[in-house]
């Protein structure tokens, strides 16, 4: 059985609003539903990811050190859905 990274578990939350922040972006430069999955959804999440992945992660290390986990609102303050 496989057990996963606490600090991964608090990172999936802020990962799923990213994901749906990106999707609605590109839904709305299209004007029409878009996929989760869709390809320039997928290249814009992981974008995002790079730029404040490392942030994110510590935030989420520090907090697991002490025994608090950050909520899903309090994401590091550089992250806005993709606007290329």
């Amino acid at each position: 059985m496989n057990i996963l990274d606490p600090v991964v578990c608090s990172e999936l939350p802020v990962i799923q609003k990213i994901i749906a922040d990106e999707t609605w972006l590109e839904g709305e430069r299209r004007g029409c539903w878009v996929p989760p999955d869709d390809p320039i959804v997928c290249e814009n999440v992981c974008q995002v990811i790079l730029r404040i992945g490392a942030t994110l992660r510590e935030a989420f290390i520090g907090r697991a050190e002490t025994g608090a986990l950050v909520p899903v609102e309090q994401m590091p303050s550089d992250h806005h859905p993709h606007a290329a």
